[in-house]
């Protein structure tokens, strides 16, 4: 009975690896057939124990080597020749733009000169002409307080606009001190053809045109 149950099991385990390998040649052929492996060389010495040729892998030539590491520099040469180009692109833009932003900042400084001197220009004609307000209002102040024929004489040998502006300038004064000007009877003491012109001027022209 010992001995027929020992056959029995190595029947078994037989049959277990027939199995076994039937399912890994089958499982060889399918992944050759699916392109996975190449079967018919992995199995050339298989092949060859049994009179036949297996596949075998074409051993490349030296020359083959050499003219495919030929190739992969020249494609690395070309990715770095399109690198560099690229690179020369871009700093030619960068300069392009550094020019552009180089004038913008000159035509800024010009501006910023042409607007200093404007300003510098007018605050010279302002302080010229509050000197000259000033100016006015103290001959108005110094005529006023001197005898009327006295001030006459020096107001009919100034010029007719300086005359003008005085005789504004001091009816202005009366005004704002609440008293009486005294420009009518400077005008009534000037020579007749004078004492005229000097009012029609001053009809004709705005108090801010002095």
């Amino acid at each position: 009975m010992a001995g027929y149950g020992a056959s029995r099991i190595l029947g078994r385990v037989v049959v277990l690896l027939l199995l076994i390998l039937v399912m890994a040649g089958g499982g060889i052929l399918w992944f050759d057939y699916l392109n996975l492996i190449d079967a018919k060389t992995v199995l050339a010495p298989v092949y060859r124990l049994i009179g036949r040729e297996g596949r075998t892998q074409p051993e490349a030539a030296p020359e083959e080597l050499l003219n495919l590491d030929a190739a992969r520099l020249a494609s690395r040469l070309e990715a770095l020749e399109l690198r560099s180009m690229e690179l020369d692109a871009r700093e030619q833009e960068l300069q392009n733009r550094y020019g552009e932003i180089e004038q913008m900042a000159q035509e800024l400084e010009e501006r910023q000169k042409a607007l200093d001197e404007r300003e510098n220009s007018f605050n010279a004609i302002t302080r010229e002409a509050e000197n000259k307000e000033r100016s006015v209002e103290q001959n108005a102040r110094y005529l006023t307080g001197m005898p009327p024929r006295q001030a006459v004489g020096i107001l009919t040998a100034m010029d007719d606009q300086d005359a003008i502006d005085v005789f504004r300038k001091t009816e202005e004064i009366a005004q704002a001190e609440g008293t009486t000007s005294i420009v009518s009877y400077w005008l009534s003491l000037m020579p007749p053809e004078r004492a005229a012109e000097l009012q029609r001027k001053m009809a004709g022209r705005p108090p801010s045109l002095n």
